[in-house]
């Protein structure tokens, strides 16, 4: 039976603006196994982004836990999480986050830089990867000189790069036409298929019913069927 990778227990996120508290989480609770494929969706202001956030290791509960990889993330100081969010979890985001400086190549060799790794070895992983994703021919170019499509491929390769266990994708599709966010999607069930858990944070439902499991969250709640 797979282990559970990802869990969060009663787990509740408020801030206080002036006098006011607002709570974008409420007594959460669930569990993801390792190789699943999930989908988190809710409209905007749900708290699926505050989900997705504290997955990444973004952000600590106000209170529950949350354990990520069976570490409780509240335990840990900042760089304990950097290290856990470089070597566990591999990042995808709507807006790519490429930075327009460097090369596809380099922008794909990042992760492994943080992860102390040499750079021989980081221009032979990263170009694997981006062969993976079918852009060998567009390493040496930069993000400006990318499609949309292209941009994502590049985000995925430098997600996948460092072989993280968990695919963490925000919107992976918003900013795409829908032949290139299916040609997305599919590239996101081949990395399942090699057993890494994919997690999709949606407002789509049909991006959202791509994946095996769906978690359904409204005003901070997870909705049952």
């Amino acid at each position: 039976m797979a282990a559970v990778i990802i869990e969060m227990q009663n787990v509740r996120r408020e801030y206080s603006v002036g006098d006011t508290k607002i709570y974008a989480l409420r007594d959460v609770s669930f569990q993801i196994k390792q190789g699943e494929f999930v989908s988190i969706m809710g409209p905007s202001g749900s708290g699926k982004s505050t989900c997705m956030n504290m997955i990444g290791c973004l952000d600590k509960p106000s209170s529950g836990t949350v354990k990520i990889d069976g570490k409780e993330t509240a335990l840990m100081n900042e760089n304990e999480l950097a290290v856990l969010r470089n070597k566990t979890v591999g990042f995808v985001f709507q807006q790519y986050f490429l930075l327009p400086s460097m090369s596809v190549l380099e922008n794909v060799m990042l992760p492994l830089r943080y992860a102390g790794i040499p750079r021989a070895q980081r221009m032979q992983t990263a170009t694997e990867a981006l062969k993976k994703v079918g852009l060998e021919n567009r390493m040496n170019h930069r993000p400006h000189e990318l499609s949309g499509g292209q941009k994502q491929r590049v985000a995925i390769a430098r997600a996948t790069v460092t072989c993280p266990k968990i695919i963490l994708a925000d919107e992976p599709t918003g900013a795409l036409d829908s032949e290139t966010g299916r040609s997305v999607m599919h590239m996101f069930r081949e990395i399942n298929e090699t057993g890494t858990t994919v997690v999709i944070v949606t407002h789509d439902p049909g991006i959202g019913k791509s994946a095996d499991r769906c978690i359904k969250i409204l005003d901070g709640l997870i909705q049952n069927d």
